[in-house]
């Protein structure tokens, strides 16, 4: 039997507006504290139901990380890291990871959940912009054995997917030519209006454009409790590839 000790409405997404809908937040039932306590496959993160995003951590990657983790070695780089997961999980794994984004408190955030797992000693976040940083690192000849691009929704509408095509495109150069050789990338799109095909053309024009070659090792989806309704394209959103750089 389901006793939940509390229930939190979050109906504050802004497509509700689309639909003139009120925008809701509160506690419905029970009494819950502005932090608290998850942990996910071994890690450990402090969540703040009613004022983080969705609900404080994005559950719907929780498989993708588990796999980034299976595949991760030597030195990561975790990029729009926001409470640090991705790096967290790949932690263990790796001999380095460095964390990025763009949002002080993302980056405070992860560096609070790195020291609550003990992994201050191999793990670093630092608050830049992503898109000049991977820049910055090409010209001080940097280089990663795994690199994670977990942006958020650049295609929040039709009309903006030419504009998230040029984005995500950028990304993924950037990174692939930071990987070393036998390298991977994992990169991730959550805007459902781009599709898997384009995601995986753009990700081959990338490679094209960085020349490398590039081998798609696994496509995957949001985690199995996010499932797909058959019949309802927009709950197929979350693309997720899994490459690796061959030379």
């Amino acid at each position: 039997e389901f006793r939940p000790r509390a229930v939190i409405e979050r109906n504050d997404v802004r497509v509700r507006e689309l639909e003139a809908l009120e925008l809701r937040t509160g506690l419905l039932y029970g009494d819950v504290p502005d932090e608290l306590e998850i942990v996910q496959d071994g890690v450990r993160f402090l969540v703040s139901p009613l004022g983080g995003q969705k609900t404080g951590s994005f559950l719907d990657q929780r498989e993708n990380r588990l796999a980034a983790r299976g595949v991760a070695r030597g030195r990561a780089l975790d990029c729009f890291t926001f409470n640090g997961a991705f790096a967290l999980h790949l932690a263990p794994v790796c001999e380095s990871v460095l964390g990025l984004d763009v949002s002080g408190e993302a980056v405070a955030a992860a560096r609070r959940n790195a020291e609550l797992n003990a992994a201050a000693g191999n793990i670093e976040f630092r608050e830049a912009n992503v898109f000049d940083a991977l820049r910055e690192m090409e010209t001080a000849g940097e280089r990663f054995d795994m690199i994670v691009l977990d942006p958020p929704a650049f295609a929040k509408n039709r009309a903006s997917v030419g504009k998230a095509v040029r984005g995500y495109k950028e990304i993924n150069l950037r990174a692939l030519k930071l990987l070393n050789a036998n390298g991977v990338l994992v990169t991730c799109t959550c805007s459902y209006h781009m599709s898997e095909g384009m995601f995986v053309e753009l990700v081959a024009d990338a490679a094209r454009d960085a020349r490398r070659r590039i081998q798609l090792v696994e496509k995957r989806i949001q985690a199995r409790d996010h499932p797909v309704l058959v019949g309802v394209p927009e709950t197929y959103y979350l693309k997720c590839l899994i490459a690796r750089a061959l030379d």
